[in-house]
């Protein structure tokens, strides 16, 4: 049988490109290797792409490597040659990874990629445009207002409190992994959170806090659609942060399953599936939800990419419901063949 050519793509020039390094492991160590003949492209901090024949180590050694060049309906070359892919494997999180930049690359390439497409990717990203799109479907979420870089000095904390309330999250609006985000309950730190949000992006989103259980929802699919048995996060400090997630051992624990009535699974799990369709995601994504005292499911926001390390929610959740890790792959994988395929089909001319 011949093998299926990968590129488990990595790197990247976001903020979570560490992340992205060790999400990229994990998939390399479980990808079937009988099935998949895999290759390895890093994506600099400075956006090179960078590719070593005969690789087997991540993080790639830069200065051993082919940079590639990027061909429009031919794909990645070097040394005048074409590097021969079927799949694409991206795996890189937050801006030019996740936001539909890189997909629609990809699309210029000709080439099938696992996950969600350029448009579910880019509105995905924009937590603005995400919650725009659910109040319009009728899915719940969390009360918020949004700012643009230029009205930055105009913004009042006790104009913003009036509104939302106390806690609130001030985010920066493109930016995943809590990457920029902070709780607030005063003002004293009001000018200085809504400074690190801009630093980041030219538009932020100040929230509500929702009091509730965190809760996480694994989807995968194209039409037919497997949704895990939801997950918790139960943490341990105020604010399940980036070092939570992805540095300290201490500040938070994923409950996997999360203990819920089957009603309250059956909710969740409806919610999970609406928002998918709702953003027209694909392949795979991960729907983050709050689960309050009196029984609502609030979207809080839908992660396209979300992390495949080895204390990652979305690859333990499918595990915990009958997928394992690397049958995981070996799906995504498929599924982006049989997007590609059909894609393929549709007439280009008239």
């Amino acid at each position: 049988m011949m093998k299926i050519k990968v590129a488990i793509l990595y790197g990247g020039k976001s903020t979570e490109h560490e992340v992205s390094i060790r999400s990229a492991a994990s998939i390399f160590n479980a990808i079937d290797k009988d099935k998949h003949d895999v290759k390895l492209i890093y994506i600099n901090k400075n956006g090179r792409f960078i590719y070593h024949e005969n690789q087997e180590i991540i993080p790639v050694d830069e200065s051993a490597g082919h940079v590639l060049s990027l061909m429009p309906a031919t794909g990645f070359m070097f040394n005048d040659r074409v590097l021969n892919i079927d799949v694409v494997f991206p795996v890189l999180h937050g801006n030019a990874g996740e936001d539909g930049n890189l997909q629609g690359m990809l699309e210029m390439l000709e080439l099938a990629y696992v996950g969600c497409n350029t448009r579910a990717s880019s509105v995905c990203m924009d937590k603005d445009m995400t919650k725009r799109l659910l109040k319009e479907a009728g899915i719940q979420v969390a009360p918020g207002l949004v700012f643009k870089s230029f009205e930055k000095d105009h913004v009042s904390f006790d104009a913003v409190k009036g509104v939302l309330g106390v806690p609130m999250f001030v985010k920066p609006v493109n930016q995943g992994s809590s990457v920029g985000v902070t709780k607030l309950s005063d003002a004293d730190d009001f000018k200085k959170a809504l400074d690190t949000a801009f630093s980041l992006d030219t538009k932020v989103m100040i929230e509500s806090g929702i009091v509730g259980r965190e809760i996480e929802v694994s989807v995968l699919g194209n039409e037919d659609l497997t949704l895990s048995m939801p997950g918790e996060i139960v943490s341990n400090i105020d604010f399940y942060d980036y070092e939570s997630k992805y540095v300290s051992d201490d500040g938070a624990s994923l409950r996997i399953p999360a203990i819920l009535t089957d009603e309250e699974i059956v909710k969740i799990q409806d919610v999970a599936a609406r928002t998918y369709r709702a953003l027209d995601c694909e392949g795979l994504s991960r729907v983050d939800v709050f689960l309050t005292e009196s029984g609502e499911v609030i979207v809080n926001e839908v992660n396209t990419l979300p992390g495949f390390t080895s204390i990652s929610m979305y690859p333990k959740l499918l595990e915990v419901s009958g997928v394992p890790y690397t049958e995981l792959i070996t799906q995504l994988i498929q599924l982006a063949k049989d997007r590609y395929a059909l894609n393929g089909q549709l007439k280009r001319s008239l």
